[in-house]
């Protein structure tokens, strides 16, 4: 299958010791790590989980855009939430302000995060070659 890494300095850099990509191109899909709320210029961690929903779509949308792409592509969301049931609709808030109306297929789990409140990847189609985006 022939694949291809994707990176910006816009979105947070992997983790010194770890193994994987921003984003990896392959099958017609891009498809993200999971990010965090990292500020990607200061390292800092937002308070809340709507401020740090805000920041992790803002790191995903940064990937996106390496390849032209916007959450109108996005096919496939999954969340982990820290506090499931506390959080999901401060989360559920700040997702629509990124997504409107596009509804792309959504998998919400409570999660144990190291120290953040959110952490999503996604899945994101990329335009057939010749199809008006």
């Amino acid at each position: 299958m022939n694949e291809r890494t994707v990176h910006t300095l816009d979105a947070p850099a992997p983790a010194p010791a770890g193994a994987y990509s921003q984003g990896v191109i392959a099958g017609g899909f891009l498809f993200t790590s999971g990010f965090g709320p990292q500020n990607p210029a200061t390292g800092e961690v937002a308070h809340g989980v709507a401020a740090q929903t805000t920041q992790v779509l803002r790191n995903i949308g940064a990937v996106l855009a390496e390849e032209g792409l916007t959450m109108r592509d996005v096919v496939k969301v999954t969340t982990h939430l820290q506090h499931l049931k506390r959080d999901v609709h401060a989360y559920d808030a700040a997702y629509r302000e990124f997504f409107g109306e596009a509804r792309p297929v959504r998998t919400t789990v409570g999660s144990d995060l190291m120290d953040i409140l959110v952490e999503i990847d996604v899945v994101a189609a990329l335009p057939a070659l010749g199809q008006p985006r």
